[in-house]
């Protein structure tokens, strides 16, 4: 941080909020949007401003002269060298959805060595008034750093770190595991077991607990059914038949991703025996993977996601809610235990 005159550390809009009593979005509304701040609330955070000699991020001053109806999104912001199923249909919604909200996407690069170099970098161009962020996770430093800054912005993924933030739209993953718990049940499979990845994750472990609220629903919550696996097809399939095995090959495998669902597909074949008629297997994201292989899995609604994700940025300054969107299960070969498969 910079000093002020008397020496101190510059004050954030942080410690305005805090010495004023409200949120920091209502610090950010007195900035931004001061109408519709009541008059007693605004007069005592402009004067906690005052006296903390608090300056707002320049850029997002320039932004708020100058509007460019331009966001940023950042390409492959976990460095693996691509975005994946998911965050990639997400970006192409919501490329799509743009011009019906007289916008339109700037993509950037990331850059690992410092996370918010791209950020600093474009918001100093006047090119964009905000940002999408996709792939959060715990301890990113973006959503608390363009809060700050004033700038506005939607996560697609929970804000894992600051949970009472409002400014993301994400799918239901845990509602969506029990309901394909829920599914296999009904086939008659008698036990599920669940093939996740290791424990830490948000979005992994958010998942697991919806595949043990489904089964706790049911009466037959066994929490050590489980097995791990990174998102490696080899490893998923060894962890999927170390998994089989101590399910004595019956039941079914619920998996927290498509990538471990074919490793389970594998396992469950070189076990001999058959995908859905013997084991059944649920994947989760729909990809093209599942779509080849008759894969059940559960759809992330991406178009609605991004809508919803136009909506809460373009009224970030009036703050608002979060959105929670419910998957889809496809039910495909893989999960039906008829011989008679449709």
């Amino acid at each position: 941080m910079g000093a002020t005159k008397a020496g101190r550390e510059r004050a954030t809009i942080i410690d305005v909020a805090r010495a004023a009593g409200v949120s920091r979005q209502t610090v950010s509304n007195v900035l931004n949007r001061p109408e519709i701040v009541a008059s007693a609330t605004r007069a005592r955070v402009e004067d906690e401003i005052a006296r903390l000699g608090f300056a707002p991020h320049v850029a997002a001053q320039q932004l708020r002269r100058r509007r460019a109806s331009a966001y940023g999104f950042e390409v492959n912001p976990s460095g693996v060298g691509r975005m994946g199923h998911v965050l990639d249909g997400f970006l192409v919604e919501l490329t799509t959805t743009a011009p019906g909200h007289q916008s339109h996407l700037v993509t950037f690069a990331a850059d690992h060595d410092d996370v918010l170099a791209g950020y600093r970098h474009l918001l100093g161009t006047g090119l964009v008034d905000g940002f999408v962020l996709g792939d959060t996770r715990h301890g990113d430093p973006r959503p608390a750093w363009l809060l700050e800054a004033g700038v506005p912005f939607v996560a697609f993924g929970r804000i894992w770190d600051s949970p009472e933030l409002d400014r993301w739209v994400d799918v239901d993953g845990r509602a969506g595991m029990r309901m394909a718990v829920e599914h296999l049940l009904a086939e008659g499979y008698g036990t599920v077991g669940f093939l996740g990845w290791p424990q830490g994750s948000p979005v992994g472990d958010d998942r697991r607990q919806g595949w043990l609220d489904g089964l706790a629903r049911s009466g037959l919550a066994d929490p050590a059914l489980v097995e791990e696996s990174v998102q490696d097809l080899d490893r998923a399939t060894y962890a999927a038949d170390r998994l089989l095995q101590r399910m004595g090959g019956s039941g079914a495998i619920l998996c927290v991703s498509d990538m471990l669902a074919l490793g389970a597909v594998r396992a469950v074949r070189a076990a001999g025996l058959q995908p859905g008629a013997d084991i059944g297997v649920v994947g989760m994201d729909d990809s093209d993977i599942a779509e080849a292989l008759a894969l059940s899995s559960l759809r992330q609604p991406l178009r609605e996601a991004s809508l919803a994700a136009w909506r809460i940025l373009q009224g970030a300054a009036q703050g608002g809610q979060p959105a929670l969107l419910a998957p889809t299960l496809i039910i495909r070969n893989s999960s039906i235990r008829s011989q008679e498969k449709e």
